[in-house]
């Protein structure tokens, strides 16, 4: 009954087939690896065109798996997309569910069903390590105490966080419920508001900044970067950026190596290739294209230590590996740090226009690999699959049902995750500026006033006042609106759009 009421709902649009084969678990569950990188494009790894840049150990993964060419991030901004991937639920249904400032409150509900707690039903191990951005506590955080509720109370036994980015205060790790080296003596306090204490800010003192900024990143300075946002304290326990990669990445292995001796998940999510860019000195100068192609190299690198990992244990045959991004790529995204004079030839969207923030395909149609020697079969698939469909999915591959409420928006595509099958979804809603619809080849872009390009980035936005649509199979670039010509498409279009936003749920 409630299938035959989605299609009616949808007009037509359809969930992929149950695969009976599938929804039951393996006799052996997979480990599951979920390496979430930030603002990497679609052409920013050599399987997917980039020839600026070496991508080498991503490549690999991609030659023994399967590569996805039409794989979307829930928005085309990274928390949005964090609370798509481990919710299975739309981030525009959630309130508040924007790019958040560091102090925020956590925006998932504690009684939402995750990926983490949806596994660890399954009894996984579960370990979150990396960037955060989905706020922590109940709002007013005190950073010298235990900071929770957060990620152990969403479902993971384990996390070692970056709060929120690496542009925004407090600069320090998490682990568990406690800042990592704090010293009593100096706590740390943190605005969003006012400025606090005396440090310098990036404002008042430009001559102290080692990356100058162009827009916002000019309030207080830590490790000679100007930030988003105040804070006082913490010296103890404040980052280097330049180690941060590594510092993640061991945390990371280490998780592993404690949970091998029964199934585990990981969420790694890596702050590359997100601002400020600073990469290892190991790192820099690697790339043809400037210090962005720079830290795609450490990002990789780190991609390539987990792998290594696996393979010492002995782990890799029984893994599935998810490799994929939070949004479309950024070049300047406020530091002067040469990226855009070095960028070259190189084309972080690949074919796609616009990129994060925007309405077109390169702000959501990201890269996406999986992996799994023991099961996945090489190859490349054009299937349209969303992050958010990680929950359903691997609810299926570890013989779990959702209930009603779970993954509001998640599809079950197991089938085309394993390789098993090119048909994707029907139908796919994707957050920018508003919300746009895929349906099949088509795109739709509706009504969406304001600026054709974001001033401080100098994306197109795929703002207008008339609704947008475009056929990306012949027309890849979004560059010819075919909505005057085809007003009945546009209705029909529009009219599903609008049932899904308000039916609160669209999985079947």
């Amino acid at each position: 009954m409630r299938r035959r009421t989605f299609v009616q709902l949808a007009a037509g649009a359809c969930a992929p087939p149950a695969f009976s084969r599938l929804n039951a678990a393996p006799a052996r569950r997979p480990n599951i690896v979920l390496i979430y990188t930030d603002d990497v494009g679609w052409g920013d790894l050599g399987c997917y065109g980039a020839r600026r840049l070496q991508t080498p150990n991503l490549d690999r993964l991609a030659a023994r798996g399967v590569r996805f060419t039409d794989a979307h991030a829930p928005a085309a901004t990274c928390t949005p997309s964090r609370y798509g991937l481990l919710t299975g639920q739309y981030p525009w249904r959630k309130e508040g569910a924007t790019i958040l400032p560091g102090n925020a409150a956590l925006i998932i509900d504690t009684r939402q069903t995750t990926l983490a707690s949806m596994l660890k039903r399954a009894g996984y191990a579960t370990g979150c390590v990396g960037k955060w951005h989905l706020g922590l506590g109940t709002g007013d955080v005190d950073w010298n105490g235990d900071v929770k509720p957060g990620p152990l109370e969403l479902g993971f036994d384990y996390c070692f966080l970056i709060p929120a980015t690496g542009d925004r205060v407090p600069c320090v790790y998490l682990e568990n419920h406690r800042v990592v080296g704090l010293d009593p003596k100096d706590p740390i306090r943190v605005s969003y508001g006012k400025p606090i204490g005396n440090e310098p800010t990036g404002r008042d003192n430009p001559e102290l900044l080692k990356v100058k900024h162009t827009h916002g990143h000019d309030n207080t300075i830590i490790n000679g970067i100007g930030r988003i946002g105040f804070m006082t304290g913490g010296k103890s326990a404040r980052w280097k950026d330049e180690d941060m990669a590594d510092v993640i990445t061991r945390r990371a292995q280490a998780f592993i190596e404690k949970s091998a001796g029964r199934p585990f998940f990981l969420y790694f999510s890596t702050h590359d290739i997100h601002v400020p860019r600073v990469p290892h000195q190991r790192f820099v100068g690697g790339s043809q294209c400037g210090v962005r192609c720079d830290v795609m190299h450490q990002a990789d690198w780190c991609a390539g230590e987990i792998f290594k990992t696996l393979d010492r244990l002995k782990l890799t045959e029984n893994t599935l590996v998810v490799f994929s991004s939070d949004n479309g790529p950024v070049i300047n995204d406020g530091y002067a740090d040469g990226s855009v004079e070095t960028l070259g030839d190189h084309k972080p969207a690949g074919p796609w226009r616009g990129g994060k923030y925007s309405n077109f395909e390169g702000g959501t149609r990201v890269p996406f690999i999986t992996s799994w020697p023991g099961r996945i079969k090489p190859g490349v698939s054009d299937a349209l699959i969303g992050q958010v469909d990680l929950l359903a999915s691997l609810a299926a591959l570890t013989g779990q049902k959702l209930g009603p409420e779970e993954g509001p928006d998640s599809f079950n595509m197991l089938p085309a995750l394993l390789g098993d099958s090119r048909r994707g979804r029907d139908h796919l809603v994707n957050q920018a500026r508003t919300q746009n619809l895929r349906q099949g080849q088509w795109k739709l872009i509706p009504p969406n006033p304001g600026p054709a390009v974001n001033k401080n980035t100098n994306t197109e936005m795929g703002s207008g006042a008339e609704a947008q649509l475009y056929d990306l199979a012949k027309d890849p670039g979004e560059t010819r609106n075919l909505a005057p010509q085809n007003p009945e498409r546009v209705r029909a279009m529009t009219a599903l759009l609008e049932r899904i936003r308000s039916a609160g749920r669209s999985r079947p």
